[in-house]
């Protein structure tokens, strides 16, 4: 890997020094391979050492292979699975395995884990979280970690460390939606939490700008399924108060034309920005909270 001017932390208590930018491998996924190897050379230039992907985001396990066969020591490597099964997520490890080519992986995330009645198979006998340890204990991966999204996942986040060691947790943070004051509250308490255990936090949708104004996630033009900030001075100030807060890492969106802009953000001065300097961003963008705890939390 080469040198790195981006700000690096523990990655909770996994031992590896990440670069507190994680690049977000959903932006692989429906890329041709000659772009998603360009891409990831950009990503060894800037020295990102923790690559975040997941079974169900396309083909972007198949597209990190080529480049992991060359650097797979050079970064940590996490995947995610969305199967609640102990069976389902055995298998989906043992693909994602073979896609990426490796014989380990340092974490498998439970993927978006926030609805009550998946949160409980995963967590009962036979369940995803069993066999994950299960794996843990074979040596096919290092650590488990737990993702979501909507305001209901701070909360659940919080159930989950209770009831099993997760080494991460991953939920959505920016600064109008902990203008929620439930939001905000449910995850002070998790960071709490996180830094008494050390269980790492990343964070996403830093530089959402909202919902696409149509209502579709997906179509032309279209490299995520929420509508980015696409100015560098409103993106340096939504990730310097992502970064800003030390505990927190920032994973890249998966509008791949934005990660040098979100590099350059994070490579500088991280001194948060002032709240009336993020209430005249929300003016001038445009933007909305992605989630409401009601209809808008799902995606």
């Amino acid at each position: 890997m080469f040198e790195t001017s981006l700000p690096t932390a523990p990655f909770g208590s996994t031992g590896h020094q990440s670069t507190r930018v994680i690049f977000g491998a959903a932006a692989l996924g429906g890329m041709s391979q000659e772009r998603a190897d360009a891409t990831m050379e950009s990503v060894a230039r800037w020295g990102i050492n923790h690559i975040d992907t997941a079974a169900s985001y396309g083909e972007s396990e198949d597209r990190l292979k080529p480049w992991l066969a060359n650097h797979r020591a050079d970064v940590f490597l996490a995947t995610k699975t969305g199967r609640r099964s102990g069976a389902g997520a055995r298998e989906e490890l043992e693909k994602s395995l073979e896609r990426m080519g490796v014989d380990h992986i340092d974490m498998v995330q439970l993927h978006n884990l926030v609805e009550d009645d998946e949160w409980e198979r995963a967590h009962a006998s036979g369940g995803a979280v069993e066999a994950l340890a299960a794996a843990r204990d074979e040596g096919l991966i290092s650590h488990v970690g737990v993702t979501g999204h909507g305001l209901r996942i701070a909360g659940m986040h919080l159930r989950s460390l209770q009831a099993f060691d997760f080494a991460s947790v991953l939920l959505p943070i920016n600064f109008i939606l902990l203008d929620n004051p439930a939001y905000r509250m449910d995850v002070e308490a998790l960071l709490g939490l996180c830094s008494e255990r050390g269980v790492a936090v990343q964070t996403i949708k830093a530089i959402a700008r909202g919902r696409w104004a149509d209502g579709e996630v997906s179509g032309p033009g279209k490299f995520s399924w929420y509508d980015p900030l696409t100015d560098q001075e409103p993106i340096d100030r939504a990730v310097r108060y992502v970064l800003s807060k030390e505990q927190l890492f920032l994973n890249t969106t998966s509008d791949a034309r934005k990660l040098p802009m979100v590099v350059d953000a994070a490579s500088g001065d991280l001194t948060a920005p002032s709240a009336d300097e993020m209430r005249a961003d929300i003016e001038a963008e445009g933007i909305t909270p992605l989630f409401d705890a009601e209809e808008l939390d799902r995606i």
